[in-house]
């Protein structure tokens, strides 16, 4: 049996307005191994969050489709599931905790109920069972006065209190694995490390596995096995964590670490920053998609994107790594 609890194989997803259709998630493919967590990393519109939407096929009907690749979650390729199959795989088997805790649960319902709608819709529990499970799970995350916790309205909770409220409702339905879209971006620093505590203990007491959105570094540093690196809808660099922090490949990998604030850094030393910005989505470069911000760039760059090349294990989107001779990507 596979050690891959879910493996996303060319990732398609695309998106249709007023200029014509553009692809947010372009033929990405990555494994989450069970009870280990991937960090995918990148800046605000590198698509890593369309990618997430797209496992639990939380796409808008409206506007956007996943238009081919496979997403196998223990065998199963959930692009090909009825909706009503993803319902029972929604919360039950992959949970989700969104960025921000106030738009995630709803403000004129209290905790208890939500948690006990949340309990009973993914199991065969009666209320009365449900609102003791949900008390046992606001236990689990650490908040103190749980039975006074399920009472109140999501106001009257700090934004670490809510944060764990979305962890209990996840953990509440025993999913295996675990969606994590910027867990901890508007808690502040204390509450931020109490988060990733937390979770690292979900995956160290529970044998969870992660998939870990975020921006930050840092993060990846502390919590992932493997790290994805997107831009502009591709992986830019994929392998596993001390590999990648230890040394960088891909001029962008480079770039958002060297973006990290280091103690020893004098406070008169400009922090660092990656010039420019992501390429709109319907104005993407012709070549490499990073080469109009890339201090190494050539004219090949600029002509010919590059495909994914391996490189002691690692997988890396650009040209200086390409095989002398050949342009193979090393997934086909």
């Amino acid at each position: 049996m596979s050690e891959n609890l879910i493996e996303v194989k060319k990732l398609v997803t695309q998106f249709s307005g007023k200029n014509g259709t553009v692809t947010a998630v372009d033929g990405v493919s990555f494994h989450v191994k069970k009870g280990e967590t991937l960090g995918i990393v990148g800046e605000s519109g590198c698509g890593k969050s369309v990618t997430s939407m797209s496992i639990l096929r939380l796409i808008p009907k409206q506007t956007g489709k996943i238009a081919s690749g496979e997403i196998l979650f223990e065998g199963r390729d959930l692009a090909k599931l009825s909706e009503k199959e993803m319902r029972q795989i929604r919360g039950n088997e992959i949970a989700m905790i969104f960025q921000d805790s106030m738009t995630g649960l709803n403000p004129v319902m209290t905790i208890g109920k939500q948690l006990v709608e949340t309990i009973t819709a993914h199991s065969k529990m009666d209320k009365k069972q449900a609102w003791a499970r949900a008390e046992e799970m606001l236990t689990k995350v650490g908040i103190p006065s749980p039975a006074q916790r399920l009472k109140e309205f999501p106001h009257q909770l700090s934004g670490g209190m809510r944060q764990r409220v979305m962890i209990a409702m996840a953990l509440s339905c025993n999913a295996a694995l675990f969606i994590a879209d910027e867990p901890t971006t508007a808690l502040d620093v204390t509450i931020q490390a109490q988060i990733l505590e937390l979770m690292k203990e979900l995956k160290e007491k529970e044998n969870k596995s992660i998939m870990l959105i975020t921006h930050d570094m840092g993060v990846v540093a502390e919590m992932a096995d493997d790290v994805m690196v997107m831009y502009a809808g591709k992986e830019m660099e994929y392998g596993d964590v001390r590999s990648i922090f230890k040394d960088p490949l891909h001029p962008y990998t480079r770039g958002l670490l060297k973006s990290i604030p280091r103690l020893d850094q004098s406070s008169d030393d400009p922090l660092f920053n990656i010039p420019g910005s992501v390429p709109d989505l319907s104005e993407m470069p012709k070549g490499c998609r990073f080469c109009t911000r890339c201090p190494e760039a050539d004219k090949r760059c600029r002509e010919q994107e590059p495909g994914l090349y391996d490189v002691n294990g690692r997988q890396v989107r650009c040209w200086k790594y390409a095989p002398e001779g050949g342009q193979d990507d090393v997934r086909g």
